[in-house]
């Protein structure tokens, strides 16, 4: 009996296309450890500033917040909130492991415990870790890049939290740009392994000589119709700034 060859060969030819497609989009795929890198340090050099704006948003009230941001290295952050008028001065100063709040209207200063990090910041939705950035995804997740994403286009990738890490988020769904140089969405699921909230990141400008998104939304699962907005007004990087800013002993003289 004699066998088709046809369908033969047209099967070998699509393994044939499918091992040069995986293997051009391997060609193609960033680096690992560069989205991570990006990641960790979109807003972050060896130092920098800047004013920002946030937006918070529910079904029967909207609160605009607008601050001065200061940060140095990976372990020293500073928050000084201008307006509305009834929260102007109140500080977060984060160095190494330590928050702290100032409260002007009691003229006091309150220590953050590690266990309130993932408590809201302000009574909006991000939290004191968001703000202060004290994880780091290159330290405390193991990533891999899954492939291309159409939707956003672009690169998807995955974070699962490391074995030891005490944290919020057990895995972290996320997708950069096409040349993997910035975030466009990140998906963040609990212990329990839900989606807990949905990141997006736009309005991309140039700002103190870097391309950055100015928009960072955030929507929680748990609160519908909810949504904190994230709105870079200015910032400034590489800069040269004194331990000194970031020290109990200036909080009070901001």
């Amino acid at each position: 009996m004699v066998r088709p060859v046809m369908p033969t060969i047209v099967h070998a030819c699509w393994i044939v296309l499918l091992l040069l497609a995986a293997h051009a989009m391997a060609a193609d795929m960033p680096k690992v450890e560069d989205v991570v890198r990006r990641l960790d340090d979109l807003y972050r050099t060896s130092a920098s500033s800047g004013h920002v704006e946030l937006i918070a948003k529910t079904e029967t009230q909207t609160r605009h917040l607008k601050m001065r941001i200061w940060s140095k290295g990976k372990d020293r952050s500073l928050i000084i909130i201008d307006e509305p008028v009834r929260e102007a001065g109140t500080e977060t100063l984060k160095v190494g492991n330590n928050l702290w709040n100032y409260l002007p209207k009691i003229s006091r200063t309150i220590r953050i415990p590690p266990s309130m990090m993932l408590s809201s910041w302000m009574g909006t939705d991000f939290t004191n870790d968001d703000l202060v950035k004290d994880s780091s995804y290159e330290r405390d997740f193991d990533t891999r890049i899954m492939g291309r994403s159409l939707d956003p286009k672009g690169w998807i990738g995955v974070m699962e939290v490391r074995p030891g890490v005490v944290g919020r988020w057990r895995k972290i769904e996320w997708v950069v740009n096409e040349d993997a140089s910035l975030p466009l969405m990140a998906r963040f699921f609990d212990r329990k392994g839900r989606l807990a909230r949905t990141m997006r990141f736009s309005d991309v400008r140039m700002m103190g000589g870097r391309r950055i998104p100015t928009r960072v939304q955030l929507e929680t699962v748990d609160q519908p119709g909810h949504l904190t907005e994230l709105r870079y007004l200015d910032m400034k990087f590489d800069l040269n700034l004194p331990d000194s800013l970031f020290s109990l002993s200036q909080l009070e003289r901001q």
